[in-house]
């Protein structure tokens, strides 16, 4: 669980989980536990990760028919802090067959009609699946707070029903992880100012990012929020320094890599006897 100790270091998954006496501010978004001096080193590293990955991830979806596993990775964070990065550094020896990606923008009118999470459980991940999240139900208890549209009361009420909504999610067979990309408002303006200064990126700006960033400090309060009420043994926060983008791929590829891993599962065995065949 994360004490209140600033932590800067050690590979150590357990200090960054959201647990008893968390505060964010004691997460150093600059620290690198999963990276070292090598960028190379770094590289091979992922890479190998990587092919651990897509070779579980394989099991899972060999085993949609025979069993209920599933895995939902949720990435929530500021602008700019990698949320299309990691999905791609992490998932891309995977087969498109079994992964899948659902974003979340704010709600339509449909959407709204409804309750909150109608549109979240719409997605989540079939059988034999891992899907991720690139932001979430998270978003409406984020945005909606900070810009006053709901209330404390409010706040806490969708609070419990996240909760409720990740133990079905657990019960039914899947296995929630959640990881917040967390960035400081230095690497966030680098990175800002990096997508306004390339063509080839500046589709990503919008003006709206700089409205966003000016209540930086409302946004890391309601992170706070979140964090503490939310991250349960069924379906953990774990945040994730970002500001380096190789420890933050490196990060969030172990976690996975674990998740999976944990599963335990094996190839399910043919309905006939694989001696008996034989190909012409």
């Amino acid at each position: 669980m994360a004490s209140n100790r600033k932590v800067t270091a050690g590979p150590r998954l357990d200090a960054f989980r959201v647990g008893k006496g968390f505060r964010l501010k004691d997460i150093d978004a600059a620290a690198r536990p999963f990276a070292s001096s090598s960028r190379e080193a770094d590289d091979a590293k992922l890479v190998q990760i990587g092919i651990e990955i897509d070779r579980l991830q394989d099991v899972l979806y060999a085993n949609a028919s025979t069993g209920q596993h599933k895995l939902l990775v949720v990435l929530q964070g500021m602008d700019t802090s990698g949320k299309d990065g990691t999905a791609r550094a992490v998932f891309q020896r995977c087969s498109p067959l079994g992964v899948r990606v659902a974003a979340f923008k704010a709600p339509s009118e449909e959407e709204r009609a409804r309750d909150f999470l109608w549109r979240v459980h719409a997605v989540v991940p079939r059988a034999g699946e891992i899907a991720i999240f690139n932001r979430s139900h998270y978003e409406d208890v984020l945005v909606p707070v900070v810009e006053g549209w709901i209330d404390g009361r409010t706040q806490r009420d969708r609070f419990a029903r996240i909760v409720e909504f990740e133990r079905l999610l657990a019960d039914t067979g899947t296995t929630v992880l959640k990881c917040m990309l967390h960035i400081s408002k230095d690497e966030q303006k680098r990175r800002l100012q990096a997508r306004l200064d390339d063509p080839a990126k500046r589709w990503k700006f919008q003006l709206g990012d700089l409205a966003v960033r000016a209540k930086w400090k409302d946004y890391q309060a309601a992170y706070q929020a979140l964090l503490v009420a939310t991250s349960t043994r069924h379906a953990p926060w774990y945040v994730v320094p970002a500001d380096s983008k190789t420890q933050r791929n490196l990060m969030v590829a172990t976690l996975v890599r674990d998740a999976l891993a944990a599963m335990k599962l094996a190839a399910p065995k043919p309905d006939y006897d694989p001696k008996a065949v034989s190909i012409v």
